[in-house]
C-alpha cells in the first residue's frame, strides 16, 4: 500500500464536530510511534472552524491536497462523506456511511470500520447475549453501522428507532434488501416503549450521552434488569444510561472497545501494516484513567 506522507510522515486527521478530545489522535501517534512510523494525526472539528456539515466535501478536497494519507470520519459527517469519495468499500456501501478516507494511487476510497469495531466489542463484552430481539436507537451513520453489526451477529428480530422517522424507515429498507424484510422493522420514537418491553437487548447509537449532549436517549423507567444495554458513546466512558442500567442489574457494553477496533482497523489502512490492538486497549485504558483522575471525560 502506498504512504503518502508529508515531510516523511504519514498525515491523517479526523474530520467531525466537537471533536477536539478526541482519543483519535494519542491511540494512533502511540502505535505509530511503537511501529516505528513518523505518524501525524490533526484533529479538524467543523463547530471550531465555523462550517456546517455540507463543508465535508470541501474538507475531503483539502486534505487530499494538502498530502492528508486519509481521514477519519466522524458524528455527523459520515453520511455526507459517502457522496464525496471515489470508490466505496462493500460494506461502507452497504452500510452508507463511511468513517474512513484513504488516498491510494490518486483515489479516494471510502470505508467503514464502525460496523467490524462493534462487532468485536459484543462478541468480548456481551458474550452469549441473546440476540432473539433487539431495539436500536439511532438512524444516522453510527446508527446504520451498528445496525448491520447487529444483524451480522445473528439477531432474528432488530427495530430502529430514531428521532426522525423518515430516517429509521430508510434505514430499515436498506437493511431489510441485504438482510430481509422479516428481520428488521422501525419508525419513529413512539415505538420505544412496545418495543423495548418484548426485547433482549438495547443499543444507544445516538450522541445522547456523550460530552456536549448530556442526558439519556430515552425514559430510564422503560429499563429492566433483563435487558443488556449497550452505548456506543465512550467520552464518558460511563453514560448516564449505563449507570442507570447497571444498577437495575443489567448486562452492559460501553463504547470504548469499539472505538479501538474500528480504530486498529482504521490504522491498518492508513498505514498498511497491522496495529496490535490488545496494545492499542491498553494505551486506552491508560488514557480514560487519566480522564478520570482528571475530574471528565
Amino acid at each position: 500500500m502506498e504512504a503518502a506522507h508529508l515531510a516523511g510522515r504519514i498525515l491523517i486527521g479526523l474530520v467531525g464536530a466537537g471533536i477536539r478530545t478526541s482519543l483519535s489522535p494519542p491511540l494512533h501517534e502511540r502505535e505509530a510511534d511503537l511501529q516505528g512510523l513518523r505518524y501525524l494525526y490533526q484533529v479538524i472539528d467543523i463547530d471550531e472552524l465555523g462550517l456546517p456539515v455540507g463543508a465535508t466535501g470541501d474538507l475531503l478536497v483539502a486534505a487530499r491536497r494538502l498530502g492528508f494519507r486519509g481521514l477519519n470520519i466522524t458524528h455527523p459527517c459520515k453520511q455526507v462523506a459517502l457522496g464525496h469519495v471515489d470508490e466505496l468499500s462493500p460494506d461502507a456501501a452497504a452500510i452508507g456511511a463511511v468513517n474512513t478516507v484513504v488516498w491510494s494511487g490518486g483515489v479516494s476510497i471510502g470505508y467503514n470500520t464502525d460496523w467490524s469495531g462493534f462487532t468485536q466489542s459484543f462478541e468480548r463484552g456481551l458474550p452469549g447475549a441473546s440476540l432473539e430481539n433487539v431495539v436500536l436507537l439511532g438512524a444516522g451513520g453510527a446508527g446504520a453501522a451498528v445496525a448491520h453489526a447487529v444483524l451480522w451477529l445473528g439477531a432474528e428480530r432488530l427495530t430502529v428507532v430514531d428521532a426522525d422517522a423518515r430516517r429509521a424507515a430508510a434505514l430499515v429498507d436498506a437493511l431489510a434488501a441485504r438482510f430481509g424484510a422479516d428481520r428488521v422493522g422501525g419508525g419513529g420514537r413512539e415505538l420505544t416503549e412496545a418495543c423495548l418491553g418484548e426485547a433482549d437487548g438495547l443499543v444507544n447509537a445516538t450522541p445522547v450521552g456523550m460530552t456536549g449532549h448530556p442526558g439519556v436517549p430515552l425514559p430510564l423507567g422503560l429499563l429492566r434488569p433483563e435487558l443488556w444495554v449497550a452505548d456506543i458513546v465512550y467520552r464518558p466512558l460511563e453514560t448516564e444510561l449505563l449507570l442507570h442500567a447497571r444498577r437495575l442489574g443489567c448486562r452492559t457494553l460501553g463504547g470504548g472497545e469499539m472505538v479501538v477496533f474500528q480504530a486498529a482497523e482504521a490504522f491498518r489502512l492508513f498505514a498498511g501494516v497491522a496495529p496490535d490492538a490488545e496494545r492499542m486497549l491498553r494505551h486506552f485504558r491508560s488514557l480514560t484513567t487519566v480522564d478520570a483522575g482528571a475530574g471528565g471525560a
